[in-house]
């Protein structure tokens, strides 16, 4: 059965007030996209551009952090995200650090308002946060000292706006007019973080249609609310759609029975070679990492023509540089005009 709500259909989006915008209207801390204006994003995925030289040069830095100093505060395990983190900063010459939580004193009893006092002594300017709870990072950012700055690297099931934005990125490559675009995002979107940024990231630039395809079990209540239209027959769903999404089977946030089982969910909703040929004949193909081959997709189309995995890859670190430069910029303005 497949349930439609259009965007005309939809009632206006209610947009919380947010701590990441200062008063000129630049941006202090990167939360959420939710929230966020379509000026910022487009200003991100400009500067962005701007970036993506320097990973081409002999010395790949430019100076723009230069004595900064940047603290990578990992709750969760994570590679990819952390490595491009790490080098975004350090491709803007920044001093950066990675704690090590685990090992940490909060493993200790040490409290996090402590560790994040002790972190700012150690004059840092900004904190990439990446936490298992929705809201750790706002939590955060409202905690901090004001010329500090906060970007959330994935907090629980909330939001994750830097791989949205690199998702963004991606696309606008490939197809610069999202008015044009018809998009699907397939998978689960009841635990992903990064759908949500999506689909905020998606309807703030104006997609034109914007599609969600999952089993009932994996769509999260009220997800028609967010302006997308819902499908849960993955053939309906990515028929004539412009740019695919797969999305991560999260194995280890699911305390439920929310599928029958790996193979079957391959079989009702794994990307096939024979099932890309219902969309577009230019139809890219995404997915945020890291891939679960033979649940997800086929390798065959992780690893086919219309594939832009790897290129997402490369392109957290351009995103991930602006949101930096942007956050730093605009403690340098606030202070110059004080």
């Amino acid at each position: 059965m497949t349930t439609r709500s259009t965007h005309s259909s939809t009632a206006p989006i209610k947009r919380p007030r947010t701590i990441q915008i200062d008063s000129n209207g630049r941006l202090r801390h990167f939360i959420a996209i939710e929230g966020l204006p379509k000026t910022i994003l487009t200003e991100m995925l400009d500067i962005a551009e701007s970036f993506v030289s320097v990973t081409a040069q002999d010395v790949k830095k430019v100076p723009l952090l230069r004595g900064r100093t940047i603290c990578n505060l990992f709750f969760e395990p994570s590679t990819r995200t952390r490595t491009t983190f790490e080098l975004a900063a350090k491709r803007l010459s920044a001093d950066v650090l990675n704690i090590n939580i685990s090992a940490s004193s909060s493993s200790k009893g040490e409290t996090l308002l402590d560790m994040l006092r002790n972190l700012e002594a150690m004059h840092t300017d900004m904190f990439v946060v990446r936490h298992s709870s929705s809201g750790a990072a706002q939590f955060i950012a409202s905690k901090v000292e004001p010329h500090i700055s906060v970007i959330n690297a994935g907090d629980g099931s909330h939001e994750h706006p830097t791989q949205a934005m690199l998702d963004m990125f991606t696309i606008r490559q490939h197809k610069p007019d999202f008015s044009a675009l018809r998009v699907a995002i397939v998978g689960d979107l009841r635990h992903s973080r990064v759908a949500r940024s999506q689909i905020h990231a998606l309807n703030t630039l104006g997609v034109g249609e914007l599609r969600v395809v999952a089993p009932r079990t994996l769509i999260p209540a009220g997800m028609e609310r967010l302006g997308v239209q819902i499908y849960q027959n993955l053939e309906e769903g990515i028929r004539d759609v412009d740019v695919i999404i797969m999305l991560r089977l999260q194995r280890e946030r699911m305390h439920g029975a929310f599928i029958p089982s790996e193979q079957e969910y391959f079989q009702l909703y794994g990307l096939t070679e024979a099932r890309i040929a219902l969309a577009r004949p230019d139809v890219m193909v995404m997915h945020p990492g890291p891939i679960n081959r033979g649940v997800e997709m086929d390798s065959a189309v992780a690893d086919g023509k219309h594939s832009v995995i790897l290129q997402q890859v490369s392109n957290g670190i351009a995103i991930r540089m602006a949101a930096m430069s942007m956050a730093m910029r605009s403690r340098a303005d606030a202070k110059a005009e004080a």
